[in-house]
């Protein structure tokens, strides 16, 4: 199907992105980045998806960046928090990674089941895919191979403002406009 787009269907098309469940868009993540690197199906449910050259297993992780909340939700507050809550107040753009809080989560990072990690923030105005090996990520600043109690092998790393310069200068591969996502999935 044809779109004619324009910065609305962008806007409804990114606003979209950040209103789905974890699965969902996991999902949006993972089709992005198998058009984006000519990747296969992994046909395994150990990791996403294969490397048609180099047969490296590939996992992705994507998280939505979000401002932190300013306050708890208390009984006095209820109403103003959820009124804040929407998307419009808390998507935080890429360039306000030193003037506001955030924190993604890159869990259930499972190292010995890839070769190689994409990872990756979808900002308000970007999106940001980052890349690392397997054994990189055991000097990832904050990585923990604990995620839960009994959970062995199964990490987790978090980016926030203390890292993101981290990343940004180690392991970004590209970046993206929800324009160009957009061309990208609207490929048959």
């Amino acid at each position: 199907m044809d779109y004619i787009v324009n910065d609305s269907v962008i806007e409804e098309f990114r606003d979209g992105i950040f209103a789905l469940r974890t699965r969902r868009f996991g999902t949006v993540a993972e089709i992005m980045i198998k058009r984006l690197y000519d990747l296969d199906e992994s046909g395994s449910l150990a990791f996403d998806k294969r490397d048609r050259s180099s047969d490296d297993r590939i996992e992705v992780k994507f998280s939505t960046v979000m401002k932190e909340n300013d306050d708890k939700i208390r009984d006095d507050n209820v109403i103003e928090q959820c009124q804040k809550a929407n998307l419009a107040n808390r998507a935080m753009r890429s360039s306000d990674t030193g003037r506001y809080s955030f924190d993604c989560n890159i869990q259930q990072v499972k190292r010995r089941e890839f070769d190689v990690l994409y990872y990756g923030l979808f900002f308000a105005d970007q999106i940001e895919i980052f890349r690392m090996d397997s054994d990189e990520v055991l000097t990832c600043p904050g990585y923990s191979d604990k995620q839960h109690r009994g959970n062995e092998g199964e990490g987790q790393f978090h980016l926030n403002e203390s890292n993101i310069e981290y990343h940004r200068s180690h392991f970004r591969q590209r970046v993206l406009t929800y324009a160009e996502l957009f061309r990208l999935l609207n490929q048959k």
